[in-house]
């Protein structure tokens, strides 16, 4: 197996410095975002690449980066990193579960803000293609309303994407995703 990149966590981020490894690493699955480069249209870039905590957990889990933070280069262990990611999302747990379902399953995934949901979901990834699916999380005992439902549902139709309601069971480590088509009648 190469070696691990070597990643520095400043914040609530982690930073790839070495612009090869960080575009290595955005060709690998599309992770993180080139500084200043907000849709890179190659992927090769000679700027560090930034991360966020819950891509950084999952390719820390999965052995291909190695954190740490200082000067003294001290290593930053997957616990640590889990304990960050805790207080900056809220219900975590139930949005790793989903993200690294999705990540193993081959899907691109990336932050949802801007859709109003969790994760904005691609076969192939940005750049690409749009993404065809947004996700959002919900625990098993949550309730949704038809008003929640419906408004989704809406924006979903408006910016032409398949609404999909994943339900993660951590216990089972298994997920549920419930897939809503919109038809007129």
């Amino acid at each position: 197996m190469p070696e691990k990149i070597s990643v520095e966590f400043i914040e609530n981020f982690l930073v790839v410095w070495n612009p090869k490894e960080g575009s290595e690493l955005y060709k690998m699955g599309f992770y993180g975002k080139p500084l200043g480069i907000p849709k890179p249209k190659i992927p090769e870039f000679n700027v560090p690449l930034i991360l966020d905590l819950m891509e950084g957990l999952y390719l820390a889990e999965k052995g291909i980066i190695s954190v740490y933070e200082g000067t003294g280069k001290k290593r930053v262990s997957l616990k640590k990193l889990r304990q960050k990611a805790r207080t900056l999302y809220e219900e975590f747990e139930e949005k790793f579960a989903v993200y690294r379902d999705l990540r193993d399953s081959g899907m691109v995934v990336t932050p949802g803000i801007k859709f109003g949901c969790d994760f904005a979901v691609y076969k192939y990834g940005p750049g690409l293609e749009h993404a065809p699916y947004m996700v959002s999380v919900k625990k098993a005992s949550s309730e949704l309303t038809a008003t929640e439902i419906v408004k989704a549902g809406r924006l979903a139709t408006t910016v032409r994407k398949r609404f999909i309601i994943a339900v993660p069971d951590l216990e089972k480590e298994k997920t549920r995703y419930l897939i809503f088509k919109w038809f007129k009648a």
